[in-house]
């Protein structure tokens, strides 16, 4: 075992002194482009216009996605490829910057040529109804392919082995769909469990996925897409819809007159309908951030140990890859730690929004009490 530990500082010794000692003059450090961690992280966190795959700057090597745009009336369609990673113009349509970075811009006309970094061109407006494929939007439609492919099969399996052991996808869905439905729909919702069991189940696993999906660093994962606020913002909101119009009238009375609170909390001053008419906006809202929060700052934490690599790599490349093996190590662990809060952020969502529909739907029942 001593044996094989010296013979491995051994080779990594070496290795370190010809990393050190190879030729790399001055002039070609300097020509070298510096690493930014900050625009390396927010590009990979962030929505595109393109699929990247691997590579950076002008060796990157992207998947081109659909921009459809309706500008002045005409729908306007090419691929995000005619634009060069955001350097070139296409038809007098390029990609924002500054301000306007994510959208498409309209240069002016008496505009014409190549794009270059750094500079300013005239814009003569923001396409505003831009329903173009991004990364995100693609990624949506992959995890719903996904979704509809496993379920199906599922159901499939049940319809033609009805009396057998589930196996294979089966085996693996039915656990969580029946721990779901005994720890945290049932005792939620109680005999309403049936009417929203779908909705719960559907939201519990698009969550799941897509979380999973976007720890995978390669094509077709890679994306963030639950960690999109407008994602996690719509989901929230359709939990919202659902609580408040499935909402029972004892809800909205017990909102307005809070039982159990004393009266000179609800007249003349009405502070504590207030207060629960708040909560019905920030329960959605906390659902929303929750989930947007914990989901970036697990990318953006990976993204960081890999980032050290090149930061200090630029100092010297023995440190780079010395730096690399400890990055690597911390990686494997949050790569670990993320696919534990991907469990966990979608249990958690799929828990509160039971929670919020049972509270909402719960019909209160008067106990009549005998005077002795």
């Amino acid at each position: 075992m001593n044996y094989n530990i010296k013979r491995i500082l051994s080779l990594l010794t070496l290795f370190a002194a010809i990393l050190v000692f190879s030729p790399r003059t001055a002039q070609a450090a300097e020509e070298e482009k510096s690493f930014e961690a900050g625009p390396f992280i927010l590009e990979h966190v962030t929505d595109s216009y393109g699929w990247h795959i691997c590579g950076e700057g002008d060796k990157s090597v992207t998947i081109p996605l659909p921009i459809i745009l309706f500008d002045e009336g005409q729908l306007v369609c090419f691929s995000s490829g005619k634009l060069h990673h955001g350097e070139a113009a296409y038809n007098g349509y390029a990609m924002g910057w500054g301000d306007q970075k994510g959208s498409i811009v309209k240069l002016a006309d008496d505009y014409s040529g190549h794009l270059e970094e750094g500079q300013m061109y005239p814009v003569d407006h923001v396409c505003k109804f831009n329903i173009s494929i991004t990364k995100n939007v693609c990624a949506l439609f992959i995890s719903l392919i996904l979704i509809a492919w496993i379920f199906l099969s599922v159901a499939k399996r049940y319809e033609e082995h009805p009396n057998e052991a589930p196996k294979g996808l089966q085996g693996l869905v039915e656990p969580v769909i029946v721990f779901l439905q005994d720890e945290v729909i049932n005792p939620s919702l109680g005999d309403r469990a049936p009417k929203y069991t779908p909705y719960l189940l559907t939201l519990f696993f698009f969550i799941l996925l897509n979380n999973m999906l976007g720890i995978i660093p390669i094509f077709p994962g890679g994306a963030n897409l639950t960690g999109n606020i407008a994602v996690t913002g719509i989901l929230a909101l359709i939990t919202f819809f659902i609580t408040n119009i499935s909402a029972k009238k004892e809800y909205w009375v017990d909102i307005f007159n809070t039982p159990g609170v004393p009266w000179w909390l609800k007249l003349p001053i009405p502070i504590m309908p207030f207060v629960e008419l708040i909560g019905i906006f920030t329960k959605p809202f906390v659902l929303m951030v929750r989930l947007f929060a914990n989901i970036t700052a697990g990318h953006i934490i990976v993204l960081g140990f890999i980032s050290l690599i090149f930061i200090f790599g630029q100092m010297a490349p023995a440190i780079g890859y010395g730096v690399s093996v400890v990055s690597l190590l911390f990686y494997v662990f949050m790569g670990v730690l993320e696919l534990l809060v991907a469990f966990i952020q979608a249990f958690v969502f799929t828990l509160l929004s039971a929670i919020y529909i049972g509270t909402a739907t719960e019909e209160h029942h008067e106990e009549s009490t005998e005077l002795a």
